[in-house]
């Protein structure tokens, strides 16, 4: 299964690279795929490639979903 995950850009670099933030861990990822992104704004990242910027409130819920499900494992193991 593939699995894109939200993630708050902290930094533009060079060469559509940027810095973002999942849940607190920091990623260099490539920003070339999607256009006009900005310090603070969330996106959708994919295999090191942010795919689409989405709604903030959307990328909030979308990790409080996620934090669920790995608490869920947690559980049955």
């Amino acid at each position: 299964m593939c699995l894109s995950v939200p993630a708050k850009i902290a930094k533009i670099l060079p060469n559509d690279m940027a810095i973002v933030s999942i849940d607190g861990i920091s990623l260099e990822i490539s920003i070339a795929l999607v256009d006009e992104l900005e310090v603070g704004d969330c996106v959708l990242v994919h295999v090191g490639y942010a795919l689409a910027k989405i709604d903030p409130v959307e990328a909030e819920r979308t990790l409080e979903l996620l934090q669920e499900l790995g608490s869920a494992g947690e559980r049955r193991s």
